[in-house]
């Protein structure tokens, strides 16, 4: 499955050029890292966020959120969000931004 290029562009309207960024393509996707750890990525037309273990069910409550199951079990500190919840700018940056606190709260890699 293809990743959804728009919403890259949009993470990078909202990321920048931070000289600690990368990118690369992973998953069929693409991940943005932050001081090497992962932040965020796109898998198909969703949103991947990487947060603190401990936030996981709080962040599920939230519009257009849903476990992380890519490898076929849930994996607690990352989400996917759908549509509802990063269809509006002010959404999407939210949860850019979490991911992108949280990966650069751990150590660079």
């Amino acid at each position: 499955m293809a990743h959804s290029e728009e919403l890259a562009d949009r993470i990078r309207d909202v990321i920048g050029t931070p000289p600690e960024l990368t990118e690369k393509v992973m998953f069929g996707g693409v991940g943005f890292m932050v001081q090497g750890n992962m932040a965020v990525g796109v898998i198909g037309d969703e949103l991947m966020v990487r947060i603190d273990k401990a936030a996981t069910d709080e962040a599920l409550a939230e519009p257009g959120a849903r476990v992380f199951d890519f490898t076929g079990r849930p994996m607690r500190g990352w989400v996917m969000v759908g549509d509802p919840g990063i269809s509006t700018q002010e959404g999407l940056i939210e949860w850019v931004q979490q991911g992108v606190e949280y990966a650069s709260s751990l150590p660079a890699k």
